[in-house]
């Protein structure tokens, strides 16, 4: 089927496709071709002014109205839209307009265009929870209207000029790369739908916050093999084989399964400056992180509220869905 909004593209047989606008298109071509599923990305101006061809001159003005936007193809079989929603919103500030890093003007305005109605419905979902997550959303949520592709200069800018300009940092392709959990298979449920599911200390951990006693909760001494998971979603965040026994009282990780699931950001309340964790996909509150712990393998505690997690015992796994971590215990 050609796309009305993109008469020269072509999709191909059991291929999605969204656009995603992250400032400098270099390093958000880069992200998501670095994720497993991903089939093809191309560098492209999307959604400006209709009476304007777009090159990179004209899109350099600020005056044109079209973003700096990646198309991204994808195998729904391999990674799920969730996965590369999930995948930019980690390495965008959201919060402001028409900026990131140090790339000022509106072609860098941040931006996720869909063309279908499926896309539309789970890029409203995901924006959703981000919204939850930060004091501002700038980002632009709406329809593809046009794309143009960029010149061919720009086509894997990154890979031909290994030590070109990136607002994104390297880290963040190493960890698109290893992505081992796909959130799609954990969709976060409706609120009220939430406040059924867990018991009263799990809903005032996950979605408000709170903390239970320490020494007082199921698995701060647990030491039985398997997967701990987001109580909420169910989505697999930390395993027995990270897990040591930690002084604090709470269930304490070296690690995690996968550091695309956890969300961190910085935490001021009580007087103290922490690292607060939540889950990718619930966006539930999981407690905090710590660096320099001299009882943690890695010097890294995940201090966790056990009410924020659900135990999948090593016999069960495969039975639950989870059969395909078990050989990271």
């Amino acid at each position: 089927m050609v796309q009305k909004n993109e008469p020269t593209y072509l999709p191909g047989e059991g291929i999605l496709v969204i656009y995603l606008a992250g400032g400098c298109f270099w390093g958000m071509e880069k992200l998501m071709r670095s994720i497993p599923g991903v089939i093809r990305t191309t560098a492209g101006y999307a959604n400006g002014k209709t009476s304007v061809i777009p090159d990179y001159e004209t899109v350099s003005s600020g005056r044109s109205g079209y973003r700096e936007t990646v198309r991204v193809e994808y195998d729904p079989a391999k990674v799920s839209l969730d996965a590369l929603l999930f995948a930019f919103f980690r390495v965008i500030d959201p919060t402001v307009e028409n900026r990131q890093g140090n790339d000022h003007g509106t072609q860098y305005q941040t931006g996720i265009y869909f063309a279908d109605e499926a896309s539309k419905n789970t890029v409203m979902r995901i924006a959703e929870i981000e919204r939850e997550r930060h004091p501002a959303f700038k980002v632009e949520i709406g329809p593809l209207q046009s794309f143009y592709e960029a010149e061919e200069y720009h086509q894997r800018y990154l890979e031909k000029n290994p030590g070109g300009y990136c607002h994104i940092g390297r880290t963040a392709f190493e960890e698109a790369n290893r992505m081992v959990v796909d959130p799609g298979r954990y969709p976060r449920p409706k609120p009220e739908k939430i406040a059924e599911m867990v018991d009263k200390t799990a809903f005032g951990v996950t979605q408000k916050g709170e903390t239970e006693p320490a020494f007082q909760n199921a698995f701060w001494d647990h030491d039985e093999k398997g997967v701990y998971v987001d109580v909420v979603t169910g989505e697999p965040l930390f395993t027995s084989s990270d897990k040591y026994r930690s002084s604090c009282g709470w269930p304490a990780f070296s690690k995690s399964i996968d550091s695309n699931a956890i969300v961190s950001r910085e935490d001021r309340s009580f007087g103290m400056k922490r690292i607060e964790v939540k889950s990718r996909a619930g966006n539930s509150h999981l407690g905090h992180v710590f660096s320099n712990d001299r009882e943690s393998p890695t010097g890294t505690r995940f201090c966790i509220n056990s009410a924020a997690l659900r135990f999948i015992p090593y016999e069960e796994m495969e039975k639950e869905g989870y059969g395909y971590l078990k050989e990271l215990l």
